[in-house]
C-alpha cells in the first residue's frame, strides 16, 4: 500500500511540473533503475545511472559493427549560430538528441526501438557514464547515430568559470577519442538549455564550432508517462526540430514507438543532427 501511495504522489507531482513551468531536462538525473529492463511497450518510473555492467546479454546484442574506424569528428555549419537550436524548416527531418546517462538496458532498449523504423539519433554522452559503460560508445556508433559530449560529470556547466567549464568539456572529449577515435560531432551544456558566452568559448576551445541546443522539449525527465510524452512533442515538432529526450527514462522507451508512428504519418524523418543540417 505504501509503495502504491508513493507512486501516486510522485505521478501527480510529475503532472503538476509538466504542465507548469519547469526547470531545463538536464536539471535532473534518472533516478533508481528497476531490476529488469523495463517492458518499451509500458510506461514505468524513470531510472538512474547503474553501477558497471557486463557485456549485452544475448536480447541486448549490438547491430553487427560496421568499422572500427574513427568516429566522425564535429564540422562547422557555415551560416549557422555558435548555439544551434534547430534545422532547415523547408526539409520535412527533425533530430531527436538523448541526454547518454543511466541505466545501460534502457538506453540498449532505446537504440534498438529508433533502429527498428530505420530512424537515427543523436546521442549527447556524460563522460563518467561511458567510464563505467565503455561499450555503448561503440554500440551508438554501430547503429548509425551521432555520438556526442555531454560534459564529464553532468553539472551545472553555466555556473563555472570559463576555464573549469573547459576542463569538463576536455575530459568528456578526451573518453570520446579514447573510445571511439574522435572527440564526437556536438557538445551540449549540462543542466541547462542555452550555453553562456564564457561556455560557448570553452566548446570552441575543446574542439567544438557549435553547442547543440534544442527547440522542442520532450520535458520526459518529469516521468509523466509515454502518452504524455508523445503528446508534448507531437504538439510543437516541425519540419527541423530538434527535440530533447533522455536515456534512462522507462517513459520514453515507452513513448519512442508511438513518436516515431506519428512522425511517420506527418511524413517527417529523424535523422541525426549532422544529417538535419547537411
Amino acid at each position: 500500500m505504501y509503495l502504491t501511495d508513493r507512486r501516486g504522489a510522485l505521478r501527480a507531482g510529475a503532472a503538476v511540473a509538466f504542465t507548469g513551468a519547469l526547470t531545463t531536462a538536464c536539471g535532473t538525473d534518472p533516478r533508481p533503475a528497476p531490476s529488469r529492463p523495463p517492458d518499451p511497450s509500458r510506461s514505468s518510473d524513470s531510472s538512474r545511472p547503474s553501477g558497471p555492467t557486463g557485456p549485452p546479454g544475448p536480447s541486448e546484442a549490438a547491430p553487427p559493427r560496421r568499422s572500427a574506424a574513427a568516429a566522425p569528428a564535429p564540422r562547422r555549419f557555415p551560416g549557422h549560430p555558435a548555439e544551434i537550436e534547430s534545422g532547415p524548416r523547408d526539409r520535412p527531418r527533425v533530430a531527436l538528441t538523448f541526454h547518454g546517462q543511466g541505466d545501460p538496458a534502457v538506453a540498449r532498449a532505446l537504440l534498438t526501438e529508433a533502429e527498428k523504423t530505420g530512424a537515427r539519433i543523436t546521442v549527447l554522452a556524460v563522460g563518467d557514464w561511458l567510464d563505467r559503460n565503455p561499450g555503448l560508445a561503440r554500440r551508438v556508433l554501430d547503429g548509425g547515430h551521432d555520438l556526442g559530449n555531454h560534459t564529464q560529470r553532468h553539472l551545472d556547466i553555466n555556473t563555472m568559470t570559463e576555464r573549469r567549464a573547459y576542463d569538463e568539456i576536455r575530459a568528456c572529449a578526451e573518453r570520446l577519442r579514447r573510445l571511439t577515435g574522435s572527440i564526437g560531432t556536438w557538445f551540449r551544456p549540462s543542466r541547462t538549455r542555452h550555453a553562456t558566452p564564457a561556455v560557448q568559448r570553452a566548446a570552441r576551445r575543446a574542439g567544438y564550432p557549435h553547442v547543440l541546443s534544442y527547440d522542442v522539449d520532450s520535458l520526459d525527465f518529469t516521468s509523466p508517462g509515454a502518452s504524455a510524452v508523445v503528446a508534448q512533442v507531437t504538439g510543437q515538432i516541425r519540419n527541423g526540430s530538434v527535440v530533447s529526450l533522455h536515456f534512462g527514462y522507462a517513459d520514453t522507451v515507452a513513448a519512442l514507438p508511438p513518436l516515431l508512428a506519428d512522425l511517420d504519418r506527418r511524413g517527417l524523418r529523424a535523422v541525426t543532427t549532422t544529417e538535419l543540417l547537411t
